[in-house]
């Protein structure tokens, strides 16, 4: 059996309005499989800065600050980091690495697979910033 592949690619811009923000971005991709009119396959969401990251997890107040927090208790801002010496990021190329520039989920029936209470984040490290997320979905 012969099933045509898409490829659907689009751009998010994000604009982070603080230095650690994270920011629900659920609802773009969303709209994104939904246009698309992919029944079954994948989406990649690539966040294409050093200095942040996407990742799923449940959207409740309470986790987004704890995750603020244990962060910020594992990678120490302005703690003389060798990379300070070029730009005074240091502390957040380090948070970015303990995380994932990118995150890929299934799509079936024209929508994202995700758990009951699974939301999709880009946090930024280093704002505020204009940030380029790329999204690109392969399906049939």
């Amino acid at each position: 059996m012969n099933v045509d592949k898409m490829i659907i690619q689009k751009k998010l811009n994000i604009k982070s309005k603080k230095k650690f923000e994270i920011i629900d971005i659920s609802d773009e991709i969303k709209k994104i499989i939904k246009d698309s009119k992919i029944n079954r396959g994948i989406v990649n969401i690539f966040s294409k800065h050093s200095t942040s990251a996407i990742v799923i997890n449940e959207n409740e107040s309470g986790l987004l600050k704890d995750i603020e927090i244990t962060l910020s208790k594992l990678v120490i801002e302005n703690n003389d980091y060798y990379h300070d010496r070029i730009d005074n990021n240091g502390g957040s190329h380090l948070k970015a690495i303990l995380l994932s520039p990118s995150e890929t989920i299934p799509i079936y029936n024209c929508k994202l697979n995700l758990g009951t209470w699974q939301s999709i984040f880009f946090i930024e490290f280093d704002g505020p910033r204009n940030r380029i997320v790329d999204v690109t979905a392969i399906g049939d």
